[in-house]
């Protein structure tokens, strides 16, 4: 099945639309699994446990796994969501040529074990460093559109010569490379203007909305405007993840995850108002 009809499945199933970011930074992870073997996988269980009921897509960062121990709680954690009938969205933002291009694309294959069933990536090197994540027809490729970061509009909103601001040429080229039906676009959700502008140039191509919650982005506008067809993603990690480190400072660890499961829920009821 292609990742964007087994999300429109699972976003149907859970009536959300919510990306939960699966990011265990070693410094903030509770007492109740820091002394734990793999503290990352035995936290992000956790997490899955309380919010999958209203997760429609898990989406660890590689940043938070890339050594030894690491890698192997990030198969653990897919092989788990999977277990919960919840896809897994690897935010990697790769994006290489050649051999290299190759080897990151392999994250994607089931035949190395518990295989993340989409990945984000950089459109920087062009199509042919993208082409081995294309290739893999049954997984999604979510192509960084329009980031929301403030050092974004360094190179984003340069104008080339045909009138176009880059972040837009990069949209139409994912909307080109879109040929299986595989392509999404990420685009950030703190300037709901231009998340407007982005859906009217590719209305077809389903949005991974970043920016909601911790970083303070328009739930309105990211789900008006990141759906296509009903199918797109909105993303909360930290606001999410570590909602409960105020319950675990007070003494009530057991507390902890169940604030990430009522946060989940409530940004699952707070975007559903839009849908």
């Amino acid at each position: 099945m292609h990742f964007f009809d087994r999300l429109a499945d699972r976003i149907a199933a859970a009536d959300s639309v919510v990306s939960v970011g699966l990011d265990p930074d070693p410094a903030r992870l509770p007492d109740a699994v820091a002394d734990a073997d793999l503290p990352r996988w035995q936290f992000n269980r956790r997490i899955i446990d309380a919010t999958h009921e209203h997760a429609a897509c898990y989406k660890p960062n590689a940043a938070f796994y890339e050594d030894a121990d690491g890698w192997r709680a990030l198969r653990e954690t897919i092989a788990y969501a999977h277990g919960k009938d919840v896809p897994v969205l690897l935010d990697a933002k790769r994006g290489d040529i050649g051999n290299t291009a190759r080897q990151y694309a392999t994250v994607l294959d089931d035949d190395h074990g518990p295989a993340a069933d989409a990945i984000t990536v950089n459109p920087f090197l062009g199509r042919d460093s993208l082409e081995p994540f294309l290739q893999r027809t049954e997984k999604g490729v979510f192509v960084l559109g329009r980031t929301s970061n403030p050092g974004g509009a360094d190179l984003q909103d340069l104008e080339l010569a045909s009138g176009e601001k880059l972040y837009e040429r990069v949209v139409h080229l994912a909307d080109l490379w879109n040929d299986d039906g595989n392509v999404g676009l990420v685009v950030g959700a703190t300037n709901p203007d231009e998340l407007e502008a982005i859906r009217e140039l590719v209305p077809d191509i389903p949005f991974l909305v970043p920016g909601v919650g911790a970083q303070g982005g328009d739930a309105e506008a990211a789900v008006e405007h990141g759906l296509a067809d009903g199918v797109g993603l909105v993303n909360s990690s930290r606001g999410i993840i570590f909602a409960g480190e105020e319950a675990a400072d007070r003494g009530a660890p057991e507390k902890f995850f169940e604030a990430a499961g009522r946060s989940a829920k409530q940004l699952k009821a707070q975007l559903n108002q839009y849908r």
